[in-house]
């Protein structure tokens, strides 16, 4: 009986654990992104050797069905808009009637990628298996919104493939606190195999609620630039689906949006 059972349950343990991960990047996925349709309100800074360079306000609109609509808020950018449907990407300029195709790994300021503002979310764009247990890591010293002093903690060590075209990234090895699913770090990495970015997330309690409040982004090859993303507040809101249309969009500046 044993014998007949064996290659079943062989079978049967991967779906397991694809089940397993899954349920993994939900709940990761709840500590930054509470409901399914929201407004975020994002502020960027680039930092170079620890002085502020550049920064820039952003408003996010997300939906299901892997829908962002990034409206620029900075007055260097004023009117421009990024739209994400699945995945597609357009930026819209104020001036142009045409829409202009671009990809998730365009740059906005500094390593904050197009894909880095209009997702926040694994769920849905990866899968994968969880490598293995570890004492979670350490930010560098120095990193905005960092715990001034890290509590020993285990983390879950996922290693996390692409599941789907037009991701940011090919590759995210994610790093999530064993008691909580908090997200902690992740590595991120391009098609090549080559990690471009290094994640720190960093949460504070929102409404009684811990939240993903602060990610910062660094680069290995110019170690001495820092990108910080900081989630003013993200609460519930419907944007209308005309919002997500390209046609529609170049018509609309939404100027009270």
């Amino acid at each position: 009986m044993f014998e007949r059972l064996l290659p079943l349950l062989l079978l049967a343990a991967p779906v397991h654990a694809a089940e397993h991960v899954a349920a993994l990047l939900k709940a990761a996925d709840a500590f930054r992104l509470p409901a399914d349709s929201v407004r975020v309100e994002t502020h960027v800074e680039l930092y170079k050797n620890d002085a502020l360079d550049k920064e820039r306000l952003y408003t996010v609109y997300m939906k299901p069905g892997r829908r962002s609509l990034v409206l620029m808020k900075s007055p260097s950018e004023a009117g421009q808009k990024v739209l994400m449907l699945a995945d597609q990407f357009w930026l819209l300029m104020p001036e142009s009637q045409r829409p202009l195709r671009i990809t998730a790994s365009q740059k906005l300021l500094g390593e904050a990628s197009t894909g880095d503002i209009a997702t926040m979310t694994w769920s849905d764009d990866y899968d994968g298996s969880v490598k293995d247990e570890v004492d979670c890591p350490n930010p560098p010293a120095g990193l905005p919104d960092a715990p001034a002093a890290a509590k020993a903690r285990r983390c879950l060590h996922l290693d996390l493939a692409q599941a789907r075209s037009g991701v940011t990234y090919a590759r995210v090895e994610l790093y999530l606190d064993k008691a909580t699913r908090t997200p902690v770090k992740a590595d991120l990495y391009v098609g090549s195999g080559k990690r471009a970015k290094e994640a720190w997330y960093f949460a504070k309690p929102i409404d009684g609620q811990p939240r993903i409040t602060t990610m910062v982004l660094t680069d290995d090859i110019q170690p001495n630039r820092r990108t910080v993303i900081r989630y003013r507040s993200i609460v519930p809101k419907t944007a209308p689906d005309e919002f997500f249309n390209p046609a529609a969009l170049v018509r609309n500046p939404l100027t009270d949006w």
